[in-house]
């Protein structure tokens, strides 16, 4: 189990210097928690991201919060929620003044839209960590609900939470077969 200074450093670190939205910084933090440190297993892991993704608001709160709980429960929730949260707020406050005060100039526009199309980038490599297991597992279960799960939300106005409820209940209709 580890030491609530040794979470508060790990996702202070992780969250707070890894670019790219939630999705991103919770494959560092897997890569981390799992492989390195071994803090969690991937069946505990997995549950605290699906978790996060059941709840509302930011996602990358919901598993740090989810992950500090399986760590050191209360206390490790709250070390890691204000790791992971704090220096980033107290970032994007600051960039938002430099921001609006620079908007109007072209570089800017362009350095943003530099970053953006890296963001994105970003987002689509971390999926296939979240993908891969599931790939390699259920790989027919698996090639039936992502691509759906892509497609319902694109062609129809359909909640993320819909979505993902749909998948688990199709998920108890198709068991696993061990």
């Amino acid at each position: 189990m580890p030491t609530l200074a040794a979470i508060a450093k790990l996702f202070a670190r992780r969250a707070n210097t890894t670019f790219g939205g939630g999705n991103v910084t919770i494959a560092v933090l897997k890569r981390e928690i799992i492989e390195r440190n071994a803090w969690l297993s991937q069946e505990d892991f997995e549950l605290a991201y699906a978790v996060s993704r059941l709840t509302p608001g930011t996602n990358l709160l919901g598993f740090c919060a989810a992950a500090g709980w399986m760590l050191r429960r209360t206390l490790g929730t709250i070390v890691a929620l204000l790791a992971a949260s704090l220096p980033c707020a107290t970032m994007v406050v600051l960039a938002t003044v430099f921001a609006e005060e620079l908007a109007g100039s072209p570089l800017f526009v362009s350095a943003m839209h530099g970053a953006l199309a890296a963001s994105v980038a970003l987002i689509v490599a971390s999926v296939w960590q979240f993908a891969e297991a599931p790939a390699r597992e259920v790989p027919l279960q698996a090639a039936v609900v992502m691509p759906l799960a892509i497609a319902v939300p694109l062609g129809l106005e359909v909640q993320p939470i819909v979505v993902i409820l749909g998948a688990a209940a199709l998920g108890l209709a198709w068991p696993v077969r061990e």
